[in-house]
């Protein structure tokens, strides 16, 4: 989709009233079905959102109620994404304080000593001419 025409949905989306948002919500996960279209891929976390928000919805619960449990999620998932954010950025502060990995130790086959023998037989060396 471009973005003029994402921009011109949004626009009408934010001025409809709640109950025909899901009404245009409906009809998207509609085509999507009808097309055999695979949906956008989501965190977790707002795949349980959207779960629970299709399970009120299910269950006939006002609109208005959902709209503010579906605030109080919202909320709640920001707040994990900034704590999960602070965590990834403690782990990558703590990985730069440490220092730096010793070098591997190169191993090298030894070679064998010059008087060595396979079975009985000794290695001769040939003169140099």
């Amino acid at each position: 989709m471009n973005d003029v025409l994402a921009e011109r949905i949004r626009r009408k989306l934010d001025v409809m009233p709640d109950e025909q948002a899901y009404q245009v919500l409906d009809y998207i996960e509609f085509l999507e079905s009808k097309y055999a279209q695979r949906a956008a891929g989501a965190p977790a976390f707002q795949k349980v959102a959207e779960t629970l928000e299709d399970t009120m919805r299910a269950g006939r619960v006002p609109v208005t109620i959902i709209k503010g449990t579906m605030d109080a999620v919202g909320k709640a998932g920001r707040f994990l994404e900034g704590l999960a954010a602070a965590g990834k950025a403690a782990v990558e502060e703590a990985r730069r304080s440490l220092p730096p990995p010793p070098p591997s130790p190169r191993l090298r086959k030894p070679s064998p000593p010059r008087n060595f023998r396979y079975g009985n037989l000794p290695i001769r060396r040939r003169p140099h001419l």
